[in-house]
């Protein structure tokens, strides 16, 4: 008797970032997944991922693009991190009415809908801010979720936070796993916290870090002033040094917001500016999260190659996943997929 062989999927990765739906779902996969297509239309996201993934090539552009869809091939799993800035608590909340350089990032969701209409994979998988579940008093979230089930699926969907997955960083996202209605996923559920102990201290830089990173005296006092503006205003908005020894508040979509998680750091003893600043640095040992800490806090692996300029790399990682987070999610639905039944999967 020959035992059966084992499944073997196919996967696209739609909107892909740097790759880090992708990366969660290669660790949980293993050899049993193959990405057939990317698709990513920013260009530093591009170089990026490429340095990180050689392929599939070329990464396709504009998904919202006939001849972009087109290139779609037959594949088993859909990821699919649609823009969150549409849904963000953060911004305006305009969900599918936003609008960025033209393109209306909030019906971007109605692409990935077009491309699994046309394939019907065995799962689609999306990730997007807390924000979305209760975005235009929950008629985003429905409608998102009624396309799914109108398409054949079975829908679930949970917030979980990045903090209990083996990070430091308190990051509430919402998961959207959706199972063809011809699998059985009745014994699907959502991963429950698999590590809750690390703090910042863990993720810092092994040696000194540059002095480039640590504030100026200045610009430290421009911080304070606009702080103590936002508290008599009964608001409570500012920059925060956190306690090594706790977990870092979100890294945000965009990179922004860096100095909602400064730390304490006097290793670096050389303090002479090597960038045009004004002032002299801070003698209080302030500093930024450097682009590697970032990508740590986001579970990304010490061998993820940075190829770009820290701008480009704080946006990026603000922009992308928590690595951890993701591989969790995977594991439950590969269990899913390796149970069931069917032997209509894509064969390699």
């Amino acid at each position: 008797m020959t035992s059966k062989s084992p499944k073997h999927y196919r996967s696209i990765d739609l909107f892909a970032g740097i790759g880090g739906i992708r990366m969660g779902f290669d660790r949980a996969f293993g050899p049993s997944i193959e990405t057939v297509f990317v698709s990513e239309w920013d260009k530093p996201a591009q170089i990026t991922y490429a340095a990180n993934f050689p392929s599939p090539s070329p990464i396709w552009g504009d998904i919202t693009l006939e001849e972009t869809k087109s290139a779609v091939p037959e594949f088993d799993i859909c990821l699919a991190g649609f823009p969150c800035q549409a849904f963000s608590l953060a911004g305006k909340r305009l969900g599918f009415n936003d609008d960025y350089k033209g393109r209306c990032r909030g019906t971007l969701f109605f692409d990935v809908v077009d491309i699994c209409e046309k394939h019907k994979p065995k799962v689609i998988f999306c990730e997007n801010v807390k924000g979305l579940k209760i975005h235009d008093k929950g008629k985003t979230f429905y409608i998102i979720s009624q396309s799914l089930k109108q398409l054949g699926y079975q829908v679930f969907a949970k917030v979980l936070n990045s903090k209990d997955f083996g990070v430091p960083q308190n990051r509430e996202r919402i998961y959207i796993v959706a199972f063809r209605n011809d699998i059985d996923a009745s014994g699907f559920e959502f991963p429950q916290p698999t590590d809750t102990s690390k703090v910042i201290k863990d993720i810092l830089e092994e040696k000194p870090v540059s002095a480039k990173y640590y504030l100026s005296e200045r610009y430290l006092q421009t911080l304070r002033a606009h702080r103590e503006r936002h508290e008599a205003m009964g608001h409570g908005f500012g920059y925060e040094v956190r306690d090594l020894n706790s977990v870092a508040g979100a890294i945000v979509c965009g990179g922004m917001g860096r100095e909602r998680n400064l730390v304490v750091d006097f290793r670096q003893k050389n303090l002479t500016p090597v960038t045009h600043i004004k002032g002299e640095i801070n003698k209080e040992g302030i500093r930024k999260l450097t682009p590697r800490e970032w990508a740590r806090l986001q579970g990304f692996p010490e061998d993820f190659k940075l190829v770009l300029s820290d701008v480009h790399l704080y946006k990026q990682f603000g922009n992308s996943v928590t690595v951890n987070v993701i591989e969790a999610i995977a594991k439950k639905v590969k269990e899913v997929l390796d149970n069931d039944k069917s032997d209509a999967f894509i064969q390699k």
